[in-house]
């Protein structure tokens, strides 16, 4: 029910032997829930009870869902005057104000999901021209420990992630975040032997798992309520322009083999723009809140919603803080009875999309077209990451309105139909 204004006007005498105060609705006072008009009437000012009671009976439930919602109270008035009690036209709240000051601190973030798609992608171009390079071109097993070393660190990385935020916080976690891409893009650029390229890969697999857990904590702690839905699909979106930045990168490597040198340290640049950028962005509201620092939160909130939305976001913060009094989970308790079928049915999807061989198109697709004839192997390459961008954007932009059920079946479907052909 929306809570409306109404304007009380009456014309009221008390009684002498009962004259008492009347409560004053006032939306300054949160603590107001009813109004008392304990009150006779003239003779010459008559007003029919039964309409009154019906009207004072609207106004009150008005009040009573007023200030029980999270809203900023709306104004109420009483005011006693000739006359007969009116309804006023129902009050419109001020549109809350765009929150586009978010959106930079956003792509910062984003640099992260970049880094981790371009360092998924990177190796697909390179890993002929950097075997050649470094004497292992007929060794495919040494090739194999290049391509998974990244995979071996981002599992490190991820499960280190959630917890170095939680206690370093979200931008300081991005800060020492960017070392290990940095160092790792930096080794893989001037390896001159396999374990030091391998030892580049790990490092930058630890750097691309931690990412992979704090780019949508920190996306969706910052998001305001009205474009979180918007944003929250924006980490894959950007990985994927990750791949796609990667596989691009290697077209000039028919001309110049020894480029995959220049593809890996091209890495480094959103790794140091990353910290530099995080050094700049606010922390999480949510986080501080969490800390006990009330006041550095408000700063936070003012910086990335303005400071009328100040005192709103903090209330959802405390109202968030009390609404659980049940205790965190922990790693065991997502195998039990109560969460397994939610666990298991999550990490069947993730399985499954593994298996639909994805990644084996991400490391290895130049290699395939190379080796079915296709001499522009990389700019086909290319085509397929294009290809994946364009999928996660039609994807995100059909989420809210076709269901993710509905787009999980189509996609799976369609693969099936691809893999009987």
């Amino acid at each position: 029910m929306q809570a409306s204004t109404y304007a009380i006007k009456a014309s009221v005498c008390f009684d002498a032997r009962n004259r008492r105060r009347a409560c004053v609705l006032a939306a300054g006072f949160a603590n107001t829930r009813s109004v008392a008009l304990n009150c006779n009437f003239t003779s010459n000012n008559r007003i029919c009870m039964r309409d009154m009671g019906m009207k004072l009976t609207r106004a009150t439930q008005g009040v009573e869902t007023l200030f029980r919602s999270t809203v900023k109270p709306r104004s109420v008035k009483a005011q006693a005057s000739a006359g007969d009690i009116e309804e006023a036209t129902p009050f419109k709240p001020q549109a809350k104000k765009s929150s586009g000051v978010v959106l930079p601190f956003v792509g910062v973030a984003c640099l992260g999901a970049i880094l981790f798609g371009y360092h998924l992608g990177v190796v697909n171009g390179a890993l002929e021209y950097l075997a050649k390079d470094l004497g292992i071109a007929e060794n495919t097993v040494l090739q194999g420990w290049i391509v998974s070393s990244l995979l071996a660190g981002a599992t490190v990385g991820s499960f280190t992630g959630g917890s170095l935020a939680d206690k370093f916080g979200r931008t300081r976690t991005f800060q020492l975040d960017a070392v290990p891409l940095a160092a790792g893009a930096f080794l893989c650029a001037t390896a001159q032997s396999v374990q030091t390229m391998i030892i580049g890969r790990v490092l930058a697999g630890i750097g691309i798992g931690i990412s992979s857990a704090i780019v949508p904590l920190y996306i969706s702690e910052i998001s305001p309520t009205e474009i979180r839905g918007a944003l929250g699909s924006v980490n894959q979106l950007f990985i994927c322009v990750g791949i796609l930045a990667a596989l691009v990168a290697g077209l000039p490597l028919a001309g110049n083999p020894l480029w995959w040198r220049t593809m890996f340290g091209l890495a480094a640049i959103p790794s140091i723009l990353l910290a530099l950028g995080m050094g700049l962005s606010p922390e999480s509201p949510r986080w501080l809140f969490q800390q006990g620092k009330k006041s550095e939160a408000e700063k936070s909130i003012q910086t990335l919603y303005g400071k009328e939305r100040v005192s709103e976001v903090m209330l959802d913060l405390t109202n968030a803080g009390q609404g659980s009094a049940e205790p965190e989970a922990g790693w065991f308790d997502l195998f039990s009875s109560r969460y397994w079928k939610v666990v298991s049915v999550g990490a069947a999807l993730f399985l499954f999309q593994q298996l639909a061989g994805i990644n084996a198109v991400v490391y290895y697709s130049t290699s395939v077209f190379r080796s079915a004839g296709i001499e522009s192997d990389v700019a086909a390459s290319a085509l397929v990451g294009a290809a994946n961008v364009f999928g996660t954007a039609v994807a995100s932009s059909l989420m809210d309105r076709q269901g993710r059920k509905n787009l999980l079946t189509f996609s799976f479907t369609g693969m099936v139909g691809l893999f009987s052909i």
